[in-house]
């Protein structure tokens, strides 16, 4: 059995994990600012580490995955003043949307979801310790970190201190020693959201959540911490030296991130107007085919998200639930996903595009397996089909469940006109059984005649 290798950010190379305690393996998702909806993009972190964490589960006996919710940040005071209402208000609505949202695409739900606004006191404690260890100021309201203080400063992100700023058109805060310092706490108005604290009353950073809600959950060290790659610089690299600093040591065994996704070759932006939130796809298209496209590329290359894209991955699943519609009589023998292809091909730092392609292959043997060989098949497929988060809906009703951009077909309608045809067929009535295909096939209906009989898909 190969060894799992994963991508580290932090070297650039794929190396073998090794967890510093195979007996609970843990794990760190950077989640939402919860003020708007999740777009695609912020969806395909989601996805790609819900895989890794099937995987983990698999290997070890306990993985601790924490995905935080950022609920105090200026986005979300902004957007609580435009609505008019109170932050509270806009963040928990929409930490529950992203919540529903996030379980349409079928992950699993994180061990731990620590938001920010519990933490809070943790997030003092850590910038108590910067400033006492030297590694931290105050001035002039704020409390900031001095990147000077420490000697690697930029290496996850490749980045060296005297060249961060060449070039840039920024206007430096007056209260910073030094440019690239950056803001751990800040003074909160008496209209915005704010906490007592030694250096007033105020808020934390973004960057010190994470750190602080790390130590608090899961200690001063974890194995993996994962996000978008838009994260390694600042978020990442701040993350990192915040708590290298305050306690010493690695803070992160293994860095990994995922590329970007662009919108119909195009980068995403609300410039361009090309952001999709899920919960517009969810309308068109079933959360299972949202999960399948942003899986079809590895998780390190730029994805294309188009309607091609879209519709390739519906095509991909019917097919897939198509042999397991054929063998519905079949009985799947327990399978070790362990022992499939799929699953080794995840192990090769979650290789998603040959890991599909392990999938058709399986459902290929399916479909020609003989009644012997079919029980092993089935299980194999279902077994692979499960460590990607997929196929699990039955698969008759994959095929006849209406999605709402179709709300206007009528399954029991559906159902009514085969009869007739049917019936239309045994009276030897071939005009009208033609005419209910071509009727049924204008609906976006198409019909599979077979020995069990009629069966129907959406087209």
């Amino acid at each position: 059995m190969t060894d799992l290798r994963l991508t580290n950010t932090q070297g650039g190379d794929k190396q073998v994990f090794v967890p510093a305690d195979p007996s609970c393996v843990t794990m760190y998702v950077c989640g939402p600012t919860v003020y708007n909806l999740a777009h695609i993009g912020n969806a395909r972190p989601v996805v790609v580490f819900d895989v890794l964490y099937r995987v983990l589960r698999a290997l070890y006996p306990k993985v601790v995955y924490a995905r935080n919710i950022t609920d105090i940040d200026d986005k979300i005071i902004a957007a609580a003043r435009e609505r008019g209402t109170d932050i509270q208000a806009v963040t928990e609505e929409f930490t529950e949307k992203y919540r529903e949202d996030m379980a349409a695409l079928q992950t699993l739900v994180p061990s731990i979801e620590p938001h920010a606004t519990e933490n809070i006191q943790p997030m003092i404690e850590l910038t108590e310790q910067l400033v006492a260890s030297g590694h931290a100021y105050p001035s002039d309201g704020h409390v900031l970190f001095s990147v000077e203080s420490m000697a690697d400063y930029g290496e996850l992100s490749g980045r060296k201190l005297e060249d961060m700023l060449a070039g840039a058109r920024v206007e430096v805060a007056d209260y910073k020693r030094h440019p690239g310092d950056f803001v751990l706490w800040k003074p909160s108005s008496t209209e915005e959201p704010g906490w007592d604290s030694p250096w007033g009353r105020g808020r934390p950073g973004w960057h010190l959540e994470c750190s602080a809600m790390i130590r608090a959950h899961m200690g001063e060290s974890i194995d993996i911490h994962g996000g978008g790659r838009d994260l390694i610089f600042p978020h990442h690299e701040n993350e990192r030296a915040q708590s290298c600093c305050a306690y010493g040591g690695d803070f992160v065994r293994y860095w990994l991130h995922n590329a970007y996704v662009d919108m119909d070759g195009e980068k995403m932006s609300k410039s361009l107007g090309n952001v999709r939130s899920v919960r517009e796809l969810l309308e068109h298209y079933p959360g299972e085919v949202l999960r399948f496209a942003l899986l079809s590329a590895h998780y390190r290359s730029p994805l294309n998200f188009s309607s091609d894209l879209l519709d390739g991955a519906r095509a991909s699943l019917d097919t897939l639930y198509n042999a397991l519609r054929q063998s519905k009589d079949v009985k799947p023998e327990e399978i070790d996903v362990r022992e499939t292809e799929v699953f080794e091909s995840l192990k090769d730092d979650l290789n998603t595009p040959k890991a599909i392609a392990a999938l058709h292959a399986a459902a290929k043997v399916l479909n020609k397996a003989d009644s012997h060989q079919a029980a092993r098949a089935k299980g194999a497929l279902l077994a692979g089909a499960g460590i990607l988060g997929l196929l699990s809906q039955d698969p008759e009703k994959w095929f006849t469940a209406i999605s709402s951009g179709a709300s206007d077909i009528d399954a029991d309608a559906v159902d009514a006109l085969i009869a007739e045809r049917i019936a239309a067929k045994a009276d030897k009535d071939y005009a009208r059984a033609d005419a209910i295909r071509e009727q049924l096939s204008g609906m976006g209906i198409i019909l599979e005649d077979g020995a069990d009989g009629t069966s129907w898909r959406r087209g």
